[in-house]
């Protein structure tokens, strides 16, 4: 038998059932779903220190479970000591059942350790479906080994979905575990 993420089960068993209950969709096509996971971290101070963005290299395939790219800049900013085509972050875009795996870490593992957690905000939503949040502290992941983090830094982590509107997107989302701050239903 073949191995699939809790959380894939959980959306195919559970959600969509719901989604086509309050959306009435007529097609079990139509019911919105996430397509990938971009996860994104700017390193200000790579244009200084090279080892910094090694650093965050290692750390972001540890986190995503997956090998991260650097991210270089695209124009010269000769203020911020800027030179086109320098190494200035690392991404990850995690689709499938890796994507699954880091969304169920990122609920049940990760954000309940952030210090003073309340609920993540429900306003980060672009319009079109797709959800973005920032993480101040990359530490909140159990993969990182305290002791060989020489600096804390956050990153960016952006859920896109299938779905036509925010509302369908939340509704999903908060469906899948996401613990926001205001939970109305």
């Amino acid at each position: 038998m073949e191995y699939t993420p809790r959380l894939k089960d959980h959306y195919s068993e559970q959600v969509v059932p719901k989604m086509i209950e309050k959306f009435e969709y007529k097609s079990i096509m139509e019911v919105p779903k996430i397509s990938k996971i971009c996860l994104n971290q700017g390193i200000g101070q790579a244009t200084q220190d090279k080892k910094l963005i090694d650093n965050a290299l290692e750390e972001m395939g540890l986190i995503a479970g997956q090998k991260a790219v650097p991210a270089v800049s695209k124009k010269a900013i000769s203020n911020f000591k800027l030179r086109e085509q320098m190494t200035i972050g690392v991404r990850v875009t995690l689709r499938r059942e890796q994507m699954y795996e880091f969304l169920d870490r990122l609920i049940t593992v990760a954000l309940p350790r952030v210090r003073d957690f309340r609920g993540i905000n429900d306003k980060s939503f672009d319009g079109r479906g797709n959800y973005s949040m920032g993480i101040t502290e990359q530490i909140i992941f159990p993969e990182i080994d305290l002791d060989k983090v020489n600096r804390i830094s956050g990153l960016d982590i952006t859920v896109v979905t299938t779905a036509k509107t925010d509302a369908e997107a939340m509704f999903l989302l908060k469906e899948l575990g996401m613990p926001f701050k205001n939970q109305q239903n």
